[in-house]
């Protein structure tokens, strides 16, 4: 897999029948290594081992209904209270960041009402807080510590 604009990490990795697979640390197994998994999984360990997220507070793939559709968000943070605090949407390295990908994200969010929001595709990340009484985003340089 290609080098991506995080810091270096060690993951655990493995083949199995001609597939590569890397253990996610939230889901406590194997996943098979895809473009955006590995993004994933950059992201995740950037938001526990640099961020501080604790890991108990991060779910990944969680699943929600929007528009009566069946969605998941990529990774999901919530705050000690146990409301949303961060979304995180990921793409593959090669898929470009546009308003679309936003779009998704802030459909997610309709519901979640997170604070924080985090889109990366590995080599470009945006980092977003949302106000709420103005409806809309803050593009913030990085996204906070867990406090």
């Amino acid at each position: 897999m290609q080098a991506l604009n995080f810091p270096a990490y060690q993951f655990k990795l493995k083949s199995s029948e001609n597939k590569q697979y890397i253990f996610d640390v939230i889901r406590k197994k194997y996943i098979v290594l895809s473009p955006e998994e590995w993004v994933r999984q950059h992201a995740l360990h950037f938001l526990i081992y640099d961020k501080k997220y604790p890991v108990s507070l991060i779910t990944v793939e969680k699943q929600l209904l929007v528009n009566k559709l069946k969605k998941r968000t990529d990774i999901l943070i919530y705050n000690s209270t146990g409301l949303p605090e961060l979304v995180v949407e990921c793409k593959a390295p090669k898929v470009k960041i546009t308003q679309h990908t936003f779009d998704q994200i802030a459909r997610y969010n309709f519901q979640l009402r997170a604070n924080y929001l985090m889109v990366s595709n590995g080599m470009q990340h945006y980092f977003c807080k949302l106000d709420y009484d103005k409806e809309c985003y803050v593009f913030l340089e990085d996204i906070p510590k867990y406090k």
